[in-house]
């Protein structure tokens, strides 16, 4: 992933380095478990431990040779160690040592992940307490609907992304998984016991059943949970962008000091990071389609999957992180207008107050036939004429002689239809335990 979207905690994670330090982490731990066994002579570790390093522009050179990354990684590192590197990748084939050390890179990248989603609830959940009470306009297929709260909108997006947390987490933990196990996976040059003790030590479980790979419906699963959580972060980012349209104007992206809008236009206040972030959201989810296309390999394994997952795991979490910390940041910042709102809900004349005139012509007596056509007959003209829907219904015969005055000022009452935000709200409670935000559905 280029620069510009690399956060430096992740993206040390994916350089060549560190890639090639996982690698060597995994050989003694394998050279560990065979000393134990006395496969491997003590002195032979020992020197291996002192001496292993890694050296990336030797590799590079070796490799020009070999055409083989593993073979001069592994040729570099028995160099650094001298005549006891012989003992370095015994009875490994290379897909141990890589699938070992992917697996460590991933979890790696989904403990920050996962950080990133706990910070960004917190703040969803501040946020969404912050504006239970702020009174706006609810929108299908963008028209006016009912009213809603800001708090409740922001409350939404909080469980949806603990959702996504536990996707995550779930696809974290399955992908902690090595193998040590050989060409075809059938432990013909290593004990399973072996495996067991250098996973274990490593942090990993073995896969029950593995080929020459680690089965990639794991990373598959990884790369789908960025992918939806990814989906969730455009989902908001989506919704901050339309409330920021000048004739809505209800939200607005945190605008420091000397940043500018436009080249050309001075005035412009455009929602930059909203639009970035729903641009990367389509990466995430063109990641997951090569995860989906890697699983089905030839036989116990062919290399199709390789060359893809080099780009695409190291890019997924990097971008993901990367809008995880962007999203936290803009909710966190952004500005609210509640005047703007309450603009809004009264420029829309009180048409959204139909349903409940609707209902009340219904508990009249009024079959729904009818009184669906009478105030949708005042709302039509309401909108045309440009008049409040409450002053053509009170003059309506047919409602005049079903709902009072009081009654029908009553109906165009927000704030008692909104009676039940509260305790929606109060939910969130079930988000400020990490146990329950973790379970969350």
């Amino acid at each position: 992933m280029i620069r510009r979207y690399t956060l430096p905690e992740m993206g040390a994670i994916w350089t060549e380095q560190a890639r090639f330090e996982r690698m060597l982490q995994v050989e003694i731990a394998v050279a560990r478990a065979q000393v134990a066994r006395g496969m491997v002579p003590v002195d032979a570790l020992v020197a291996i431990e002192a001496k292993a390093r890694v050296d990336v522009d030797r590799i590079a050179e070796i490799e020009k040779t070999t055409d083989h990354d593993v073979i001069a990684f592994v040729s570099q590192v028995a160099e650094s160690v001298g005549p006891e590197g012989r003992f370095l990748h015994l009875g490994l084939t290379s897909s141990d040592v890589l699938d070992t050390a992917l697996a460590l890179q991933l979890v790696d990248a989904g403990r920050i992940l996962l950080a990133d989603c706990d910070a960004l609830l917190a703040v969803l959940v501040r946020r969404a307490r912050e504006h239970a009470g702020t009174l706006m306009m609810g929108r299908t297929h963008s028209v006016h609907a009912e009213p809603t709260t800001f708090g409740l909108k922001l409350a939404g997006w909080a469980f949806e992304v603990a959702r996504g947390r536990t996707r995550l987490a779930a696809a974290v933990d399955a992908i902690a998984t090595g193998k040590i196990s050989g060409p075809v996976g059938t432990y013909s040059l290593l004990p399973p016991e072996i495996e067991d003790e250098a996973l274990a030590a490593l942090g990993l479980r073995p896969d029950p059943v593995s080929t020459q790979i680690v089965q990639r419906d794991r990373h598959a699963a990884y790369l789908a949970a960025l992918a939806v959580l990814g989906g969730t972060l455009e989902r908001i980012a989506t919704e901050i962008r339309n409330l920021q349209h000048t004739e809505i104007g209800e939200v607005m992206e945190p605008f420091r000091q000397g940043q500018k809008g436009s080249s050309a236009m001075p005035h412009k206040r455009n929602p930059i990071v909203s639009e970035r972030i729903a641009g990367l959201a389509r990466l995430l989810r063109s990641y997951a389609a090569v995860g989906f296309e890697d699983q089905p390999l030839w036989h116990e394994r062919d290399i199709s999957h390789s060359s893809a997952e080099r780009v695409v795991l190291p890019d997924a979490t990097i971008v993901a992180d990367y809008a995880l910390v962007k999203t936290r940041a803009l909710v966190d910042e952004l500005v609210v207008r509640a005047d703007r709102m309450a603009e809004n809900i009264a420029a829309g004349l009180g048409l959204h107050a139909s349903s409940r005139v609707l209902v009340a012509l219904v508990e009249s007596g009024l079959s729904r036939e009818e009184a669906y056509a009478i105030v949708q007959r005042c709302a039509l003209r309401a909108a045309d004429e440009r008049r409040p829907l409450r002053d053509l219904l009170a003059v309506d015969s047919t409602v005049a002689g079903r709902i009072s005055l009081g009654d029908l000022d009553a109906l165009f009452d927000d704030a008692r239809h909104l009676a039940h935000v509260p305790a929606i709200i109060a939910r969130l409670e079930q988000l400020d335990r990490p146990e329950a935000a973790r379970a969350a559905r």
